[in-house]
């Protein structure tokens, strides 16, 4: 069968490139192997939102005194909750799947392995069929990435796919890695009952974070009960017994823990194996495949975007990248992706939202910075609603007044973010961020409030 384009993979970034390219008029294909909507709508993005939902639930229940209600009894579900999660999943993969109908794309279910520059085989179950197209994409993805002293086994030694599904709560968990992955579960986790502990190598827990940002997240995990051990490598983990016994080595300390379940969150590797990239001397480096700023590769009709290649892996830097790459292909005059404002967004309670230079990254690289700080406990919006935890936090560069980097953590805060991004889009300054009036009461109040503590203007600190 013919097609004008095939993408490899319908996570965020080959659903929203193979909508886009019907939209201009292409004919398109998608070759998946399993779920429509990849890891993100089934096994990532989506259902850990869910799941912390239900966490959430969990936590004003047990606040509601505070806020005048009493409630006498409640009971947690745990099957309940991954049901739910499960159920939200499978409705977010179907949309994919009525969009796809809706924009006449045809999805051939199988692996997907390119053969030469024009061409894909599809294996659905040893059932072996061949389709063409001019341009092919890869948008594979990525899976849990595994240590070789701690290999995922689906059963004590989890990835975040056991994570979201387990038949039964455990009652202690051991998360390696203190990224998105391991700080979001963590909390869902401690919060519905779970001794949790968290292993972070390196000095601090959301380590790609602001400093600040970390010391904050830091106390709420101490707060949530959740032990954390920084700077600490996990040497092994004896599966021998009932529970997971690990050793832990930090500078010259070794210790053991035990837990029911180690769940491994150490990042990520792009699925590119067995898809045909050394048979066409695709480069990569380091597993990732090499492109150019349209995303072609160095094998001409063939592109890659998204996990498997090595940009921030976010879901919506996928789904970016799939629309550039396609209206690229289709000939219209696009402007590569600014990835010096991407925003990223972590999940935990109280939420992160961050786009641009940290303070650090920011004085490393020679600028002259003013920063405004501002807490969310001095906004009538954080104190009405109890959760006054947080701030956000700006830095702008003295000599232009620009943003240079934006960082909430916070009620909001994944939500919030994105008029930052846009700030710093437009480059918009310390004074038109101050001076841009913001609703009241609101916690969007603090950006306001931020922008004018880097001109000593604050009006409420």
């Amino acid at each position: 069968m013919n097609y004008d384009i095939i993408i490899i993979g319908s996570g965020p970034g080959g659903y929203v490139a193979a909508i886009r390219a019907s939209q201009l008029g292409k004919k398109v294909a998608i070759v998946e192997k399993a779920e429509i909507g990849g890891v993100c709508l089934n096994w990532g993005c989506i259902p850990t939102k869910a799941l912390l939902k239900s966490s959430s639930v969990v936590k004003t229940i047990k606040d509601a005194a505070k806020f005048g209600v009493k409630v006498t009894d409640s009971t947690i579900e745990f099957e309940k909750i991954i049901k739910r999660s499960r159920q939200i999943a499978s409705q977010m993969s179907k949309g994919v799947d009525f969009l796809f109908k809706k924009n006449e794309i045809i999805v051939h279910t199988g692996f997907g392995k390119l053969i030469d520059k024009n061409t894909v085989e599809v294996n659905n179950e040893g059932e072996i069929q061949q389709i063409t197209a001019p341009k092919i994409i890869i948008a594979t993805g990525a899976k849990s990435r595994q240590l070789p002293n701690l290999k995922i086994d689906g059963e004590k030694i989890i990835g975040y796919r056991q994570a979201l599904n387990l038949q039964k709560q455990p009652e202690s968990m051991l998360v390696v890695g203190s990224g998105a992955i391991g700080t979001e579960l963590a909390f869902f986790y401690a919060t519905l009952g779970t001794k949790v502990t968290i292993v972070e190598l390196l000095p601090t827990v959301v380590p790609l974070e602001d400093e600040e940002v970390s010391e904050e997240i830091l106390k709420a995990l101490k707060k949530a009960k959740i032990k954390v051990h920084t700077k600490t490598l996990v040497e092994s983990v004896d599966l021998n017994g009932e529970k997971c016994v690990a050793t832990l080595k930090s500078d010259d300390k070794t210790e053991q823990i035990e837990a029911d379940i180690v769940l491994s969150a150490v990042g990520i590797s792009p699925n590119t194996e067995n898809i045909g990239l050394e048979k066409l001397g695709i480069e990569t480096d380091r597993g990732f495949i090499k492109v150019d700023k349209f995303y072609r590769t160095n094998v001409e009709n063939i592109y890659a975007i998204g996990d498997v290649i090595p940009t921030p892996a976010l879901a919506h830097v996928a789904s970016a990248e799939g629309i550039n790459c396609v209206e690229k292909i289709a000939g219209i005059d696009v402007k590569p992706i600014n990835y010096n404002n991407i925003p990223s967004g972590i999940f935990t309670d109280p939420e992160v939202g961050s786009a641009g230079l940290t303070e650090k990254q920011a004085t490393e690289a020679g600028y002259n910075i003013k920063v405004g700080k501002f807490p969310f406990s001095a906004l009538g919006k954080a104190t009405a609603i109890g959760d006054r935890n947080g701030f956000a936090k700006l830095i702008f560069n003295t000599e232009d007044d620009k943003l240079l980097g934006a960082h909430l953590v916070g009620h909001g805060a994944t939500d919030m973010i994105s008029e930052l991004v846009v700030a710093r889009e437009t480059q918009a300054t310390s004074h038109q961020i101050l001076k841009s009036v913001h609703p009241h009461p609101t916690m969007s109040e603090a950006i306001m409030e931020a922008a004018a503590a880097a001109n000593n203007e604050a009006i409420h600190l």
